[in-house]
Formats: C-alpha cells, structure tokens, sequence
C-alpha cells in the first residue's frame, strides 16, 4: 500500500479522542491521503479512484499508541535483578550491589553504535506490533559524552527509518558515575554534555532522575534549568522511591511533563495541576517491582492534571514495551477508567510529547496515525488481559504491521 490514498471502512467504533471523551464514531470510515487524514465519517464511504480500500471487518479504530516514556536504546539486560527481587532484594540494595542503572552503563558503554541500534531496532518493531506509531526515548546508560551521544544517534537512526516516530530525551542524569564526584558530574552535565546534545541536535527534551539519593530538588532544577538554557524541554523523574520534591521541580522549571510519581506531596501535585504539567503514569513498572506505593491517582483526577501513560521499558524496572498493557495495568493497578487509560496512551501521551496538535487524535490534518484493532468493542483493549488487539498499525498512511 503507498502512502496516499487509503480508505478504512467498516468500522464498527472510531475512538477519535477529540473534544471530551473517546470521541466514537459508529459505524464510520476514515478517508487518509498523503499521510494525513481527510476525513472522518458516521457513514460509509466509497473509495476514490487510486484510493486502497482497507476493510476493518467491523473492527474498532483508534489512533496509533504513544509512548513517552520509554528507555529504547541499552546494552544488556538484568534478568539476575529480578531473580534478586523475588527473594525480596529492594531496588536500592540492588543498587548498592552493583547493579541497577550503573550495571546497564558497563554493556551500553561495550556496545557499539550498530549494535546498540540492531538491539532497539528489534524492540522497536515489537512495540509496533503491538500498535505503537510513537515512541519517546531516552539516553542514560553512558554517562559520558560520546556514549550519551551515541545513544541519542541511534535514537535519530530510528526515527529516521520512517515506520514510528521516535522523540529523543537527553537523560545524562539517570546516575552519577562511578568514582565521580556528583558536583564534579553536575558541572560536567552543564557544561560539556548539555551543550553537546544540544549543538547535535539530537534531543528535544532533558531529563532528570530526580531522588533524594541520585540527584535532589535543587540538583534536579539546577539541571534541568541548564537544559532550557540550550533550548531543551525539561521533563523530570519524580517522586518515585522517595517524596523528593520532584513534582515541586517538575512545576518551578515549566516541565512537560513528570513520571513516576508515588510519592508527591499535596503541594507538589497542586503546583503541577496550576503550571499545566502532564503526569506521565508508569503502572508497568510499579506492578513488575510490586512497589507499596501508587500515585495518588483521585488527587491528580480532582485537581484537573492530564494523566497519561507509557510503558517505561527498561532492562531493569519493567522490561515490557506493550502499550495495550500499559492501559490494562492502569486500570486493574491504578484504578483509572477505561476511558482514562485509551486517553492515557493516545491523546495525553501526545500532550506530554508536546505533540497534540500533530498526533494523539482522528481528526482532518493531523497525522495518519492509525491502529485497527481485531476487537468488536472499545472495552475489549482493556477487558482482554494480556491479548493483542492490534490487526494492523498505519503510520504517517502507511501500513508497517498487520497480522496475519
């Protein structure tokens, strides 16, 4: 199928998550053509000459799946780690063990740039088959220029390829390096890596692990304020382990968008709902590591803040890259709608990207971004635990993954 002139009929629900709610469209068709979508309707369409006629079988159709949180490009994995956990080792003794992060760090910074690019390229046609079309990712695991930059490349290599869009983040502060003093890091951070990133061009946000025990509040803004000044967006790391005033940060920076989240203060989730800040919710990863705590998820929904939802993906934390999921695991983990968690990986993911008015909804202009499902109902994507719902995934108005 070409990149122009396609038609999605016999849709049995549209979810086009424009204005309130999920948007549904009965019994409707889809009218894209050079990458775009011309046309939503609540009655059949006829296809124009040259157009391709794809018919959904009565299928529920919504827009492609965003991610924007993930950890895409590392070296190695930690199944040891979670052996570790199960015999009930915490995250922080891990850690002061060896392993954690600075474990990721020693294979990531052995691989090269093409092996570290196969190793996400495989991970990344997973995700889009399980109907990912965008996908935040982030550096972390070099810790130093040339393999912080490495990363980000492979990053861009991704994106370039044309069958899922990849949003790079700068994340030199995931850790502080080994035998480094971590004011010797910070200074290093500002000075040389920031400018570096931002010189390439190879990052459109800059992040932070922002913990009492990593990098504190004033750590953390110090950082981020660094990354604003070379013209990266700030997103934060926050509250995760510890209440560590990164919702507070996440507020006093302008962050798009802050992750994690178990932990915030009262004030700090109220600062965030006033500065607009999306709280990007990772019910993965609290589940994989059977954390005591989870986000105060009635607060943020009485206080207006936007939630969305990524997958997290990471070698460590929650090795899973399934955006379906996600939104499975944030209602049954979370307790957020149905309508919350189809929100959480579609259009509020796209706020936290800063990419809603390009993708996130069904709407004529914006990108062709497309997931047909295999279900009959909207609430089967969340009701059928573990299953795949995706037939086939459109990018920019092209097919890259049906099933078969």
């Amino acid at each position: 199928m070409t990149d122009t002139g396609m038609l999605l009929t016999d849709c049995s629900q549209i979810l086009t998550m424009a204005g309130s709610g999920l948007g549904i469209v009965e019994h409707g068709a889809i009218r894209i053509r050079e990458g775009r979508i011309v046309e939503v309707a609540d009655h059949p369409l006829s296809a124009a000459e040259g157009e391709t006629e794809v018919d959904c079988h009565g299928r529920v159709v919504l827009p492609g799946f965003i991610d924007p949180h993930t950890h895409l490009v590392f070296g190695g994995w930690r199944q040891n780690e979670f052996e570790m956990r199960l015999a009930g080792r915490t995250y922080k003794e891990i850690a002061q063990a060896g392993g954690g992060i600075l474990s990721t760090v020693i294979h990531t910074r052995l691989a090269t740039e093409d092996e570290l690019y196969n190793r996400a390229l495989e991970r990344l046609h997973e995700m889009m088959a399980w109907g990912t079309t965008t996908v935040e990712a982030k550096s972390g695991y070099g810790l130093d220029t040339e393999v912080e930059l490495r990363m980000l490349r492979v990053a861009r290599r991704l994106g370039e390829l044309g069958f899922c869009r990849v949003v790079p983040t700068f994340l030199g502060a995931h850790s502080v390096p080994k035998r480094t003093p971590k004011d010797v890091y910070i200074k290093r951070l500002e000075t040389e890596m920031i400018p570096a990133v931002a010189s390439a061009g190879l990052a459109r946000f800059c992040d932070v692990f922002c913990e009492d025990f990593v990098f504190n509040a004033a750590e953390s803004t110090r950082i981020l304020e660094a990354g604003k000044k070379h013209g990266l967006v700030p997103t934060i790391h926050a509250d995760e382990i510890e209440a560590s005033g990164g919702a507070e940060v996440a507020a006093r920076v302008g962050a798009a968008s802050a992750s994690h989240l178990l932990r915030p203060s009262d004030a700090g989730l109220e600062a965030m709902a006033e500065a607009g800040v999306v709280a990007v919710l990772l019910p993965g990863t609290c589940f994989f590591l059977r954390a005591a705590h989870k986000p105060p998820v009635a607060k943020m929904r009485d206080l207006g803040i936007v939630m969305a939802l990524a997958s997290d993906f990471n070698p460590g934390s929650c090795p899973m890259l399934a955006q379906p999921l996600t939104a499975q695991f944030g209602c049954l983990h979370y307790g957020l709608t149905i309508e919350e968690a189809l929100s959480g990986i579609t259009v509020n993911a796209a706020r936290a990207l800063q990419l809603d008015s390009e993708i996130g909804t069904l709407e004529p202009g914006k990108a062709a971004d497309v997931v047909v499902t295999d279900v009959p109902d909207y609430r089967h994507i969340v009701y059928r635990l573990g299953h795949n719902p995706v037939w086939m995934t459109i990018y920019g108005g092209r097919v890259v993954h049906r099933q078969f």
